[in-house]
């Protein structure tokens, strides 16, 4: 079931965090103990978006209805626009979709052997051991990541944070970075849309995209039928809040809502704690 615990198009939920990580990819909490948190937290709908996998949602949406708390089938999908990495989330599909799955599949693949590629790098500038030691911090081997190196390099005492740690290891033109075969825009929102979801772009924030280039990003993306845009989320400064508001006032795109949560003492949110969408904005839950 896409979306359990709450009437399609309910406008009375208010607390939804829409953007979520478990072990299942690199979050510091399981599926279960994610959920419990949310709860506790006060959150009203929950959305598990682990990076390129469903495996834990049926644990989470159990959890979830045991607890009394609506939950949304989601997933953050990495794709490739113009040779940067940009992040694609999905709502409220079927889990069970083929298409979809072989295609999360496809990226999953090849995975580690960019991690041995990324330990090879840095041992290169006299980190040894990377490889070995992110390992022990990804529960899901086949999606060992960037943040998983990243907290070894900090374990090891190399940097004192991941923020440190990415702008000094782990971006492009940084020893540690190292490039993947990524899916398209377009087959992130093809698989989303077949599976009966609703294709939302990521903390969009983030990107280093001048405004004409994101610009030309939403139009692409709006253009393969993409629907929505997280505005609030975990990583976006207030003034990134008033531009995607904005942007997606313009475009005519829903609005989104989440933490972007890894885990207790790592993220710059704790789930459920953004502050409401701005007025005048669709919120996206309101067609799940």
């Amino acid at each position: 079931m896409p979306v359990s615990g709450c009437p399609h198009g309910s406008i009375h939920v208010f607390n939804c965090d829409l953007h979520c990580h478990s072990t299942c990819s690199d979050g510091l909490l399981s599926a279960d103990d994610l959920v419990r948190r949310a709860a506790a937290n006060g959150v009203d709908m929950l959305a598990l978006t682990d990076h390129d996998d469903l495996d834990g949602l049926p644990s989470a949406q159990a959890m979830a209805e045991e607890l009394g708390m609506a939950f949304v089938n989601g997933v953050e999908i990495s794709i490739e626009w113009e040779a940067l990495q940009i992040h694609i989330l999905g709502f409220a599909f079927d889990s069970a979709d083929p298409v979809l799955n072989d295609g999360l599949a496809t990226i999953r693949s090849g995975r580690i052997e960019r991690a041995r590629r990324m330990s090879a790098a840095l041992e290169k500038v006299g980190i040894a051991g990377a490889f070995e030691g992110a390992m022990r911090y990804a529960a899901n081997p086949s999606l060992v990541s960037r943040a998983h190196f990243g907290r070894y390099l900090v374990e090891s005492g190399v940097c004192k944070d991941l923020r440190s740690v990415f702008e000094s290891y782990l971006v492009p033109g940084r020893p540690g970075y190292v490039d993947h075969r990524w899916a398209t825009l377009a087959d992130a929102v093809r698989w989303i849309l077949g599976a009966g979801g609703i294709a939302a772009v990521a903390h969009p924030g983030r990107y280093k995209l001048s405004r004409t280039e994101m610009r030309r990003f939403l139009g692409d993306f709006k253009a393969l039928g993409g629907q929505a845009i997280e505005v609030m989320s975990g990583s976006h400064t207030q003034e990134h809040v008033e531009v995607f508001g904005r942007l997606a006032r313009e475009y005519d795109f829903l609005a989104s809502r989440g933490s972007d949560f890894h885990g207790p003492g790592e993220s710059h949110v704790d789930l459920g704690k953004l502050a409401p969408l701005p007025e005048g904005l669709k919120p996206v839950w309101q067609w799940f």
